[in-house]
């Protein structure tokens, strides 16, 4: 087994999201002692945006490009290659503002390539990064499960089901601003979720 960790909040330590994801991860390592992990750590080492030099750089031919476009386009290369080696993902997910965060964002944007992770049939689009499981740790600091205010869970769901990736588990850390007890609770909700989860 392969496992991508990606930890997507702007902290460097102590994010919620990412202690989440840790979680997960060891739980899968022990039930699979043999697994392969890869981490990459989106405040670390932050992807680019997709602006309007790397949409540039995508649209010219491979045998065109500059080489400062060659190396752009290598930078997303390299998160697509990661992710199609891998058999497990987990996602770190803080809830900023009610949305994913800009890292997770700009790191989507790079994945998401025609062509390569989906495709467009005469039947619509085909995801192409099909046999993955994915467990995505969300932490929040109130509590949004199963209402409107909820729009990272949609969202993920759509953006991974039309990439191919359709085994998707939601681990919910949630009320972790609201007090000790409720951050207690909230952390062994997600225990309880990713109990379920790998049941």
């Amino acid at each position: 087994m392969n496992i991508l960790q990606i930890n997507a909040s702007a902290r460097r330590e102590a994010a919620n999201s990412t202690r989440v994801a840790n979680s997960i991860t060891v739980r899968l390592q022990a039930a699979n002692p043999a697994a392969a992990l890869t981490v990459r750590d989106l405040a670390v080492t932050p992807h680019p945006v997709l602006d309007e030099v790397a949409l540039g750089a995508l649209f010219t031919p491979a045998e065109k490009r500059t080489a400062e476009q060659a190396a752009r386009v290598a930078l997303d290369d390299a998160l697509i290659a990661e992710i199609q080696a891998a058999d497990t993902i987990v996602l770190g997910v803080p809830m900023y503002n009610f949305g994913v965060p800009a890292q997770l964002k700009n790191w989507i944007d790079a994945i998401a390539r025609n062509g390569v992770s989906f495709r467009y049939t005469a039947q619509g689009p085909e995801g192409l990064l099909k046999g993955k499981t994915v467990y995505v740790a969300l932490a929040r600091g109130g509590a949004y499960r199963g209402t409107e205010a909820d729009s990272q869970v949609p969202y993920l769901k759509t953006v991974l089901g039309f990439l191919g990736m359709t085994d998707v588990h939601f681990i919910y850390a949630e009320g972790l601003n609201m007090g000790e007890e409720a951050a207690a609770r909230g952390f062994a909700q997600a225990e309880a979720d990713l109990a379920a989860a790998l049941a």
